[in-house]
């Protein structure tokens, strides 16, 4: 009996069945997300989840759509691809969070030049990983082969997320007042902003990413690949506890910029740099790079991934809680009248 000659499909580079068997590897991971509100769809078209309206007054929904940039870039040169899915979901659920919203689930989207199951299975597993986290569903998503727009090993991915709040629940800068403390919470590096500067800077100062660094406690590659930190249960917690006004996720644009936006036009908030210590990957990339203080800050996070503004009889108590939750956090400084404008002061402690 003669082969069954390739379909026009699979002739033009699409393999269909490559994408049946990256589905079946996905399963499992996509099952450990799963709340009690998801409702099973047998066709697979599309994710159907419960709202329980009981336990709303004036329930809204909120959603945040992002990915993590050229980061899948660092992802594909290692040839590691389980945590770029954590970022992801990051980037979405964070988002989510600054308005007080508990992300309920997420899709995501992943584009590839081939469709190579078991790398999409890593690559979903975790954005499960993240889903666990950040306390929400993987709902669905989907897997798109794209041959002759991408290479062979290249892909990216985006995701979308639905969250819910209160409506008298929402923060915001509406709720910030003079007096009240900003709070840091630490970063666990450059997260997924500034990728395109930091391979720019590796390009260019001809660094091994799999060289051992000291400073850095591993290989370079690997201290990149980091992957982001996931505050949404964390805020969550804050915000159920105490008087929480406003958070900010400090992503592109570094920390002025993102915190600006949870300001009122009527109030500043002073940061003193001398409050802590930057991650030791910003020094090495602003000196192998030669990137000025300014650009650095307008760039990365400098070690803060997320910020709450709280009231003041409220800041020790917001510490406390963060400590208990195995999250960094530090006093960063307080809002004072003003513009809607942050003001950094000092020098970073070294």
């Amino acid at each position: 009996m003669s082969e069954r000659a390739p379909t026009a499909y699979a002739a033009a580079g699409v393999d269909i069945a490559a994408g049946e068997r990256a589905v079946e590897l996905m399963k499992r991971h996509v099952a450990r997300t799963h709340r009690p509100e998801l409702v099973p769809d047998a066709s697979g078209f599309a994710g159907l989840f419960r709202l329980d309206l009981s336990k709303y007054t004036a329930p809204v929904l909120a959603t945040s759509t992002d990915g993590v940039g050229t980061k899948v870039m660092l992802a594909q040169a290692l040839d590691r691809h389980d945590t770029i899915g954590i970022d992801l979901v990051a980037m979405v659920v964070d988002d989510l969070v600054v308005s007080g919203a508990e992300p309920l689930f997420l899709t995501d989207y992943i584009a590839c030049g081939s469709v190579v199951p078991e790398r999409i299975a890593e690559i979903v597993s975790g954005i499960a990983e993240g889903c666990c986290q950040a306390g929400c569903t993987l709902i669905g998503g989907e897997t798109a082969e794209h041959p002759g727009a991408m290479g062979p090993d290249e892909y990216d991915l985006a995701g979308a997320g639905t969250g819910i709040v209160e409506a008298d629940a929402i923060l915001g800068p509406d709720r910030v007042r003079v007096g009240d403390v900003v709070i840091a919470m630490a970063s666990s590096g450059p997260h997924s902003n500034g990728y395109s500067l930091i391979r720019r800077i590796v390009a260019d100062a001809q660094l091994d990413l799999h060289a051992n660094v000291p400073e850095l406690g591993g290989p370079l590659g690997e201290v990149l690949l980091t992957p982001t930190r996931i505050y949404a249960k964390d805020c969550l917690a804050l915000a159920a506890d105490m008087e929480v006004h406003a958070f900010a996720h400090i992503t592109g644009g570094g920390l002025a910029a993102n915190l600006a936006r949870s300001l009122p036009a009527t109030a500043d908030a002073v940061v003193d740099r001398a409050s802590w210590a930057p991650p030791a990957v910003f020094g090495f990339l602003a000196r192998h790079g030669q990137v000025s203080q300014e650009d650095m800050e307008a760039t990365f996070n400098m070690g803060v991934g997320m910020v709450a503004i709280v009231a003041e009889d409220a800041a020790e108590r917001a510490l406390e809680l963060l400590a208990e939750r195995g999250v960094p956090a530090w006093v960063l400084g307080s809002v004072i009248p003003g513009s809607g404008k942050v003001v950094m002061t000092g020098e970073y402690r070294s």
